[in-house]
């Protein structure tokens, strides 16, 4: 099985550079907007686009995204309209990776062989769902696999090499390595132990691994992907759709642009990583050997 996530990491692999990720939910303020934000994301700059799936306890996002699930939810989004905004974006995109992401109840209540008929025939290409661990991947990871979508699992600091190989056993497209302990927005990520702990996670696989939480700016940006193979974005963004609604919380003309000029900022950011690794690098030839290059492998490599 190859999908879109694959084609587009082999893609960039080869390019030279990391990935940018961009996170939004499905929803935010209102459907149409929504839509609006997510049909500019590729253009702005974004390889992958993560949408979030509004939920109303959101436990592993900070304040920014469970707040724009709140705005999602009263402005009526549901899962099935998700579905929705994910076709409807497919008939102008049919390249773009896109992954939803949320949390289990929502896909029980919409029901698994349901949910990934229609997730799978709308266009969705992969899944992360954050509240089922490997002991549970019967529910909806392996039935997911089998039906031709990415499962993408979360990996943290305190994922050790031991528990590792059981996070990775059924995790396809990448890996989403969270940068901080926490929950999303929380704090900013300390950047060389972030390239440490992506060299020790490629130790176990050959996917790429993608690193999210705390990622706020271009310079943010730009540090992760000299030593990882994407960057997440997603509460800066969803922070740019909130500062830009009017005092009703309603959608302005700068709604959108607001969103695209970040994305294009944090683009700018990972497509010069790799310029200033190499100018490092030249400047002092130890460095290179300290920081991963997109997409290697280490000679003990293996896939789970």
């Amino acid at each position: 099985m190859t999908t879109r996530i694959d084609r587009r990491f082999a893609a960039l692999k080869d390019e030279g550079r990391a990935a940018l990720v961009t996170f939004f939910t499905a929803g935010d303020p209102d459907h149409a907007t929504s839509l609006a934000i997510l049909k500019a994301a590729p253009a702005a700059g974004a390889d992958v686009v993560e949408l979030g799936m509004p939920f109303t306890d959101p436990m592993a996002d900070g304040p920014a995204v469970q707040a724009s699930s709140l705005r999602a939810l009263e402005a009526g989004q549901t899962l099935h309209k998700t579905l929705d905004l994910v076709r409807a974006f497919r008939i102008g995109d049919r390249d773009t990776p896109i992954v939803l992401m949320g949390y289990y109840n929502p896909i029980y209540i919409y029901g698994v062989d349901r949910f990934l008929t229609d997730a799978l025939s709308g266009g969705v290409d992969g899944l992360i769902v954050v509240d089922l661990p490997p002991e549970e991947d019967d529910e909806l990871c392996v039935p997911a696999l089998k039906a031709g979508l990415n499962f993408i699992r979360l990996t943290t600091p305190t994922t050790d090499d031991k528990r590792l190989p059981a996070v990775l056993a059924n995790t396809s497209g990448f890996v989403y390595y969270v940068s901080i302990t926490g929950i999303t927005g929380a704090a900013t990520p300390e950047f060389g132990r972030v390239a440490q702990a992506v060299a020790r996670i490629k130790r176990h696989t050959d996917l790429p691994i993608a690193v999210g939480f705390g990622v706020k700016n271009a310079e943010h940006a730009r540090e992760i992907a000299q030593g990882a193979d994407g960057v997440v974005v997603g509460s800066a963004l969803v922070e740019a759709v909130r500062t830009s609604l009017d005092a009703d919380g309603k959608a302005t003309a700068k709604t959108v642009p607001a969103v695209s000029d970040l994305i294009a900022s944090l683009a700018a950011g990972v497509r010069g990583a790799r310029v200033k690794q190499a100018r490092t690098s030249a400047a002092n030839p130890k460095f290179a050997t300290q920081l991963p290059r997109v997409g290697s492998r280490t000679s003990g490599s293996k896939r789970h």
